[in-house]
C-alpha cells in the first residue's frame, strides 16, 4: 500500500513509539503524586515540556498540555472570549476555512455568549490579505484566530505579518498550527503569536496527546474542571508517556525539517505537474504557499469517494477533504471558500506526503489516477452531460 494521508495522520515514528514505551514502563506514576514513582515521572514531563518550548521558542510555562488540537482550539478560543467580554470585547475574526474545532467553537459562543464572529475571505489561492485583517479589527475585536496551514488545501498564511498586525492592534492571536508544526519554521515568540494549537500525531507522535502554548500574561480559561493539573487550568491526570513521545517526536521532526523538505518539494510538484495534466483538473490553493507534502485536487465529473475506494483497490490510500469530515456527503467548506462550484468541490482529492514516501509512490499514483478518473468519467452520467454539451464545465 501507498499511504498518502499524512495529513490525517502520521504513522507513529519508531523512536517516539520506543520511547512511549520505555516510559509506560518507567514513568508510570501519578505526576501529582508525592512520592517517588510519581515525582520521577512529574520530572520526566516537565524535561518534555522545557524541549518543546525550547523548539517552539516559548517559555516552558508557556506550554499546557491537551488532548490534542480540538481540545486546544476549543480552549484557546474560549479564553480569549470570556476574557474578551470581562473587557467589553465581543468580536471575533477568523478565516472561512478554519478547522472545524475553531468554526463550531465560534458558532456555539454567537449562540450562547452573543458574540459577533468576522469570517475572512480565503480568496481563489486559499490565502488571506492582511489588509482585509486590518480593516476587519474593531475595538470591540478580542481575538484573530487564523490556521497556520490549512488541513485540506494545505495553503501557508502570512503568519509573520497576521502577529504583527494583532500585536500593533492589542488583540490577541492564536493560530491552529497542527499542520505546521514539525514541518515548518514555527517560532511562538518571533510571530508575535499569543496562543498556538498542536497535535502530536501529526508530525509522527502517539494519538491523543497535544499541547496548546499560551503567552505568559493570558489567563487559560479552564475548559475541563476537575483536579489542579496544569496549573489548575487542565484537569486530568497528565498522559506522561504521550508527552515524552511527542516532546521526542517534534525533535526529530524539527531537526530534520530542511532535509524532508528538500525531500518532499520535488515529490510534490512532479504530482501537481503530472495530475493536473488530466482534463478538466484543477490544482486547489496557491501553488507556491503550501506544505511541502499537500497536493489538493478537483476532478469535474466524478464524486470524490467512488475515486478514493477506486485508489484504495489499487493500493493508493488517500483522502477527500478532511478526515474529520470524511463521513459526511457535503461537500467541503474549504473548497467552497476558494470559490469552487459544489459540483466541483464533490469530486476533490488530497494527497498528502510524508518523508517515508518515495519518488516510486509517487509514479504509482501518476500511474494509476489519470486510469481511474478515466475510468469513473466513463460510467458517470454527469461527465456525459458535461461532454455533451447539456451542462457546463466549470473547470
Amino acid at each position: 500500500m501507498i499511504y498518502a494521508d499524512n495529513a490525517a495522520t502520521t504513522r507513529m515514528s519508531e523512536h517516539a513509539l520506543q520511547v512511549y514505551i520505555e516510559s509506560a514502563n518507567q514513568h508510570w506514576g501519578n505526576p501529582s503524586s508525592l512520592h517517588l514513582t510519581g515525582q520521577t515521572a512529574k520530572a520526566a514531563m516537565e524535561d518534555a515540556r522545557a524541549r518543546i518550548a525550547t523548539l517552539l521558542h516559548c517559555d516552558p510555562r508557556e506550554v499546557y498540555f491537551t488532548s490534542g488540537g480540538s481540545e486546544s482550539d476549543n480552549q484557546a478560543i474560549r479564553t480569549a472570549v470570556m476574557s474578551g467580554l470581562k473587557k467589553g470585547k465581543n468580536h471575533v475574526v477568523s478565516t472561512k476555512f478554519e478547522h472545524h474545532a475553531i468554526l463550531h467553537t465560534l458558532t456555539q459562543l454567537e449562540k450562547e455568549q452573543g458574540i459577533r464572529v468576522t469570517l475572512l475571505d480565503v480568496h481563489e489561492d486559499g490565502l488571506i490579505r492582511p489588509e482585509e485583517l486590518r480593516e476587519a479589527i474593531t475595538e470591540e475585536t478580542a481575538l484573530v484566530s487564523i490556521m497556520y496551514a490549512n488541513n485540506e488545501i494545505g495553503t501557508i498564511q502570512p503568519i509573520h505579518e497576521i502577529g504583527k498586525i494583532c500585536r500593533e492592534k492589542k488583540v490577541l492571536f492564536h493560530t491552529d498550527a497542527v499542520q505546521a508544526a514539525g514541518i515548518l519554521d514555527v517560532d511562538f515568540a518571533r510571530d508575535d503569536i499569543d496562543m498556538l494549537s498542536l497535535s502530536a500525531h501529526k508530525f509522527h507522535g502517539p494519538k491523543g496527546v497535544g499541547a496548546l502554548l499560551i503567552r505568559r500574561g493570558v489567563v487559560p480559561y479552564t475548559l475541563i474542571n476537575g483536579g489542579a493539573q496544569e496549573r489548575g487550568k487542565r484537569a486530568g491526570t497528565e498522559n506522561v508517556p504521550g508527552i515524552l513521545a511527542m516532546a521526542a517526536a517534534l525533535e526529530d521532526a524539527v531537526r530534520d525539517r530542511e532535509a524532508k523538505t528538500a525531500h518532499l518539494l520535488p515529490l510534490r510538484d512532479r504530482l501537481i505537474d503530472q495530475l493536473t495534466k488530466i482534463p478538466h483538473s484543477a490544482l486547489n490553493g496557491d501553488r507556491e504557499h503550501r506544505l511541502p507534502g499537500n497536493v489538493n485536487l478537483c476532478f469535474e465529473g466524478i464524486e470524490g469517494e467512488s475515486l478514493l475506494l477506486l485508489l484504495d483497490a489499487n493500493g493508493i490510500e488517500a483522502s477527500s477533504g478532511s478526515a474529520c469530515t470524511s463521513g459526511s456527503l457535503d461537500p467541503s467548506h474549504v473548497l467552497l471558500a476558494i470559490g469552487r462550484p459544489h459540483e466541483v468541490a464533490h469530486g476533490s482529492l488530497r494527497l498528502s506526503l510524508s518523508g517515508e514516501n518515495t519518488a516510486e509512490d509517487v509514479e504509482k499514483i501518476c500511474e494509476i489516477l489519470p486510469q481511474v478518473v478515466e475510468y469513473l468519467r466513463s460510467i458517470s452520467p454527469v461527465w456525459k452531460d458535461l461532454e455533451s454539451g447539456k451542462a457546463e464545465h466549470r473547470l
